[in-house]
C-alpha cells in the first residue's frame, strides 16, 4: 500500500466525539515523530453517522483545554473507500471491531482497539461521553492520551515495516 495515498483511521459511533479526539490527538503526537511517520494523515470516521456533523461541544472543549482544536471537525461514515485506504484501524470499542467486520469484509488493515496495547490490567474500551458533562469528555480525552505511546509504538513496529 502507498504510503502517500494511505492513512491511520480511528472510528467510533458518530464520529462527533471519540474518535475525532483520538484523530487529533495521535496526529499531534506523530507530528512530534521523524519522517515517515509525521507525515502519515490520521482521520475519523463513525460506524452509524451522519455526515458533517460537527464534534460535540464537551469534545471541542475537552481539546481546547489541551491546546488541541477541534472545531473545524466533520463527521463522516465509515466507508470501503476508508477502510481499503488505511494503514491500520483503531477502534473505540469491541462493539466497533465487530461493526466494522461485519460491513466490510475486506479489510486488509489492522482493526485494533485504540487502548490494546496499553499494560494489563488497564481497561481496552472507551467509552462514549455522549451528552454526559465536561468532566466525562476531559476523562475520555485523558483515557486517549494516556495510550498514544503504545499506539504509536504499534505504528513503528507493525505498520511502518509493512510499508518498505
Amino acid at each position: 500500500m502507498a504510503l502517500d495515498s494511505s492513512y491511520i483511521t480511528c472510528v467510533c459511533t458518530a464520529n462527533i466525539c471519540r474518535s475525532p479526539m483520538a484523530e487529533r490527538l495521535l496526529a499531534h503526537a506523530l507530528k512530534a515523530e521523524d519522517e515517515p511517520l509525521r507525515s502519515i494523515p490520521v482521520i475519523s470516521a463513525g460506524v452509524s453517522s451522519y455526515e458533517g456533523d460537527r464534534a460535540s461541544n464537551n469534545s471541542i472543549l475537552a481539546m481546547k483545554k489541551v491546546g488541541i482544536d477541534l472545531s473545524d471537525h466533520c463527521s463522516q461514515s465509515l466507508s470501503q473507500e476508508i477502510v481499503d485506504r488505511s494503514l491500520v484501524i483503531f477502534c473505540m470499542t469491541d462493539s466497533h471491531k465487530y461493526l466494522l467486520h461485519e460491513f466490510f469484509h475486506k479489510t486488509k488493515a489492522p482493526v485494533v482497539l485504540f487502548r490494546q496495547f496499553l499494560d494489563s490490567p488497564a481497561e481496552t474500551q472507551v467509552t462514549d461521553p455522549y451528552g454526559m458533562n465536561l468532566e466525562v469528555y476531559e476523562n475520555c480525552r485523558d483515557n486517549l492520551v494516556e495510550a498514544i505511546p503504545s499506539c504509536v509504538n504499534y505504528i513503528k513496529t507493525e505498520i511502518l515495516p509493512l510499508l518498505k
